[in-house]
């Protein structure tokens, strides 16, 4: 497991970076990997709304944005951080996300998000705020603390917000604990059923759903290591409940259902081939 960290302050050994470490020695300790990244006074610009990376999976500016992609992708968990400029965000920050979060195409459910705000008075609210839409836009749940996730600190007073220490503790308490509870129910019952995927399968062709019994299923898989929801006891009860609770589901994302019990392969794409065939003629 593992927490991608990003310090959104131009300084790097500033208040922002005292609250991120605070919340790392707590990860350390629940044994979860973590790395941080500093933005710097990095020049990062604007997304441009391209859509290059619709189709390169990638940012069109070649920088910082697309390193951290990566790492967002293979990470379980991200924490934003950032210093409060005008009750806001830093604006470098604000752009840098923007271009993560729009050309990242990876599938952003069940990653954990948390955002913390630093601020020497006001406006930790409203960054803090600010922050999470990053995270529900994407269906990441967000780790929360006992308070709205902010530490108050300068340059020279950091060490004075105790109370604003211990919140960053309990955070990377919760988002420890989190992050682990998701691994384990994706283990036991996989991502939630995206609706919308649905609708983007009829949209892009005909959709055909290979209907087989549970038996077929099983002796097909019962081999297969690769499947996380099968692995453990009883996998054929497991298939059996995966059945009854995706049938419905599977059907209405169908355009046609053809049942594949004790056929062989080249049967059943004989037999798609002639319906695909007679439903283009209809067109």
């Amino acid at each position: 497991m593992k927490v991608l960290m990003i310090n959104g302050s131009p300084n790097n050994n500033g208040a922002t970076m005292k609250a991120l470490k605070e919340m790392e020695k707590i990860f350390i300790k629940e044994k979860i990997e973590v790395e941080i990244v500093n933005i710097e006074k990095k020049d990062i610009r604007g997304c441009i709304d391209c859509k290059y990376c619709f189709k390169n999976n990638e940012c069109v500016y070649k920088d910082i944005v697309n390193e951290i992609s990566e790492k967002f992708k293979d990470a379980d968990g991200l924490v934003i951080g950032s210093p409060v400029y005008y009750a806001s965000a830093n604006g470098t920050l604000i752009s840098l996300l923007d271009r993560l979060f729009r050309s990242s195409r990876f599938d952003k459910t069940m990653k954990v998000g948390a955002s913390i705000a630093v601020a020497r008075r006001g406006g930790i609210t409203a960054t803090f705020d600010q922050l999470n839409k990053y995270f529900t836009i994407c269906g990441m749940p967000i780790a929360s603390g006992q308070y709205w996730n902010g530490f108050h600190g300068s340059y020279s007073d950091e060490e004075q917000d105790q109370e604003g220490l211990q919140q960053m503790r309990t955070l990377a308490y919760n988002m420890s604990f989190l992050i682990k509870s998701i691994k384990l129910g994706k283990e036991k019952y996989g991502l939630p059923i995206k609706e919308e995927n649905r609708h983007l399968l009829k949209k892009l062709g005909t959709v055909f759903y290979l209907k087989a019994t549970e038996e077929i299923i099983y002796n097909r898989l019962k081999t297969d290591t690769t499947r996380p929801l099968l692995q453990g006891d009883n996998p054929k009860q497991k298939i059996k409940n995966l059945m009854e609770q995706r049938e419905e589901i599977y059907c209405q994302a169908a355009d046609v259902v053809v049942e594949v019990d004790n056929k062989e392969i080249m049967e059943i794409v004989e037999e798609i081939k002639i319906i695909f065939d007679k439903r283009k003629n209809k067109l």
